[in-house]
């Protein structure tokens, strides 16, 4: 924190100006922040108010000017406030403790961290009043000319809690986590022992070092938070009931997490904590997550016998409500109808998580049932299950009825239920009612999550509106919302279908730029980007870089450069790459054989595809129509029709009833041939073939 008297020096101008605002005219020094560095507006109850000061930070690398006093000093001046009262009590304890006589207007002494964090003891303990000190606390940065150390932060961190600022004390410790991103490890056990150091009260210290855990928690800095939670144990503190709850659930996030979280709880019932229901409701899950129901359901049974806890209903919940998620409605519903035997009593979460599953199972009837049996009034959860299974559909008509049913009830739809409304449209390509149904989302002063801004960047990017897309993109960043894989995937999709391969390749950059890992979506599209616009070869070269780096691509991929190279005219790298899939074990499917089809009955190269097909057909592949009249346009298209209708024939043998592609083929073939009206000829054999198969 200590900055050379040179420096203070150069800055003596805005000193001065700084001390006179203090003593001259009311001040102050800091308002309630969300966060530490973020000065906002605050509004003194009482008294004029002034503002204050730009300053600079002070690094162990210089000084730099700090992002929220960047401006210049007058505009500075603007951003904070404070009453008459408290720069008067401020000023007494001051003078009282000889930290300024009375006509001075300096202080005696030059302050460093040691000296202020005794002034900010002397403020609290003359006061109590923490905002007193945390007043002093930040105008003593801006005179100083540097950001206050992790010793200085510390005690006004104690001080805080002590005077019941929690609020304010996890703002700066959150500060103090968010800052330390190289070597976090090592620097947050330094900050702990300034913690230790600065401390006062014991218990003041628990909830200090609790707090400091459970902000590593909130930043996902799991590894780090339990070192620290161990730590605190060496020096006999051990991080308060909620703090490990919070823990222990980011630990059962990460791989190999039941295993650490065992021994984390261990550790806990070593220490004192009891374990309670909600801790044992966390195994249950995980278990749940892990498709192991039966060690979750063991779990459940053992929790009163082995721990002596009663399981809850929310314990019962999360256990029903993973089964639904699993797809096993039934199953869910045989436990909900058996939690009187163990004197626990169904409530509304635990019947709508049944009725969400029917829905999403596709057996509304049953979810009816439920709701008559228990009677249960209908709630937006239920609601949102009913709207989510009708979108799905694709009947948006009587989703429209349903959702307009839920402002008759009295009921406001959440921002669940909106989503799923501008998902269904979305997916109809009906874009203009899905901005509609944005529109009313805000209006109704709900907030759009992630996944309504990607259903509506996927819904325009579907349909080429990629202006739309980009918008809602830049949008939902400047919210705070951070874009996912499929957030990324659905903009790319847009770009690759407006053929701006440049633009796709941006957004593969800005992924990595953001942490977001592709996935095989996204190298699918980046692949159909490029065979569409003829890049095929170096299309394959994604392909094999990717399996180089054992990377297997989806069969869409195959099938996407596969096609291209048949298009073009190269069957042997088509068929190389056919080869190359069966090595990698990706089964070819029926789009697949088309695509490698439809380029050698373009060659007019009947007899390799032919060859091809009957391959195909002792690999055991069940072609569809589609693939039926690749190979009947093909035969047409060089004249041969007898051979196009036994395919006709054997397509309808199969059971498959020929199409108005089938219809076209048979009229081009039969052109040629003299007097022949070749639509009536067509139509006749098609007749005559059907009649003739459909039999056998």
């Amino acid at each position: 924190m200590w900055v050379s008297s040179s420096i203070l020096k150069s800055s003596g101008f805005a000193r001065t100006k700084a001390f006179r605002y203090i003593w001259s005219t009311p001040f102050l020094f800091h308002p309630p922040l969300a966060d530490y560095n973020n000065p906002r507006l605050l509004h003194s109850g009482s008294g004029n108010t002034t503002h204050f000061a730009s300053r600079h930070y002070a690094s162990n690398t210089g000084v730099r000017s700090s992002k929220p006093f960047g401006e210049d000093f007058d505009t500075t001046l603007k951003h904070i406030e404070v009453s008459d009262s408290s720069v008067e009590t401020i000023r007494n304890v001051l003078i009282k403790h000889s930290w300024i006589h009375r006509f001075e207007s300096e202080f005696s002494i030059e302050l460093d961290e040691y000296k202020v964090i005794r002034i900010l003891d002397d403020l609290f303990a003359e006061t109590s009043d923490a905002s007193i000190a945390l007043y002093f606390f930040k105008w003593s940065e801006l005179w100083i000319g540097a950001e206050h150390s992790s010793r200085s932060i510390c005690r006004m961190v104690h001080i805080l809690v002590s005077g019941n600022m929690n609020f304010r004390a996890v703002d700066m410790l959150l500060h103090l986590v968010k800052k330390r991103s190289d070597g976090e490890e090592r620097s947050l056990c330094l900050v702990m022992n300034d913690l230790f150091e600065t401390r006062g009260d014991r218990e003041v210290l628990e909830t200090v070092f609790s707090m400091l855990v459970d902000c590593c928690v909130k930043e996902r800095k799991v590894d780090v938070a339990m070192k620290l939670a161990y730590k605190m144990d060496q020096l006999g503190i051990f991080p308060s009931r909620g703090v490990c709850i919070s823990l222990l659930k980011e630990i059962l996030r990460i791989n190999n997490g039941l295993e650490l979280a065992r021994e984390f709880v261990e550790h806990m019932i070593s220490r004192g904590r009891r374990l309670n229901a909600a801790v044992l409701t966390l195994f249950i899950s995980k278990h749940c997550s892990d498709g192991s129901f039966d060690k979750a359901w063991e779990l459940l049974m053992e929790m009163k016998q082995q721990y002596g806890i009663k399981p809850d209903i929310v314990a019962f919940t999360v256990f029903i409500h993973s089964l639904c998620k699993a797809g096993f409605p039934k199953e869910a519903t045989s436990v909900l109808f058996n939690l009187k035997l163990f004197g626990i009593s169904q409530d509304s979460v635990s019947v709508s998580c049944v009725i969400d599953g029917f829905c999403k199972a596709g057996k509304p009837e049953e979810a009816v049932k439920l709701i008559h049996y228990f009677r249960l009034r209908p709630n937006i959860f239920v609601y949102s299950s009913f709207l989510s299974k009708i979108c799905t559909e694709g009947d948006m008509l009587k989703a429209s009825t349903v959702f307009q049913e839920i402002f008759e009830l009295g009921l406001l739809p959440d921002c669940v239920c909106y989503t799923t409304m501008i998902g269904g449209y979305c997916k109809l390509g009906k874009i203009d009612e899905a901005f509609k149904c944005f529109g009313a989302m805000l209006k109704s002063g709900n907030s759009p999550s992630l996944t309504t801004y990607t259903l509506l960047i996927g819904g325009c990017s579907k349909s080429g509106n990629v202006g739309d897309a980009e918008a809602l993109f830049r949008n939902m960043k400047v919210e705070g919302l951070v874009p996912d894989v499929v957030t990324y995937n659905n903009l790319m999709n847009g770009y690759g279908k407006t053929h701006q391969l440049n633009k796709v390749f941006e957004v593969i950059d800005g992924m990595r730029s953001a942490g977001v890992s592709p996935d095989v979506a996204t190298y699918n599209i980046l692949i159909h980007s490029m065979v569409v616009r003829g890049y095929v070869d170096e299309a394959n070269g994604i392909v094999n870089e990717l399996t180089r780096r054992g990377f297997v691509p989806s069969v869409l991929a195959f099938t996407d450069v596969i096609g291209g190279f048949s298009k073009k005219g190269d069957f042997q790298e088509a068929f190389l790459l056919w080869h190359y899939m069966a090595e990698l074990r990706v089964q070819p499917d029926v789009v697949t054989c088309s695509a490698l089809l439809h380029g050698n009955c373009r060659a007019q190269r009947m007899g390799d595809a032919m060859v091809l097909f009957n391959k195909l057909l002792d690999a055991g592949l069940k072609p569809d129509v589609v693939l039926y009249n690749t190979l009947i346009h093909g035969y047409c298209s060089v004249g041969e029709t007898e051979k196009a209708c036994e395919l006709i024939g054997m397509m309808v043998q199969r059971g498959m009833v020929p199409n108005e592609s089938t219809y076209v083929a048979l009229v081009v073939g039969l052109e040629g041939k003299s007097g022949v009206n070749s639509e009536k000829h067509a139509s006749m054999l098609l007749e005559e073939i059907f009649v003739a198969n459909s039999a056998k």
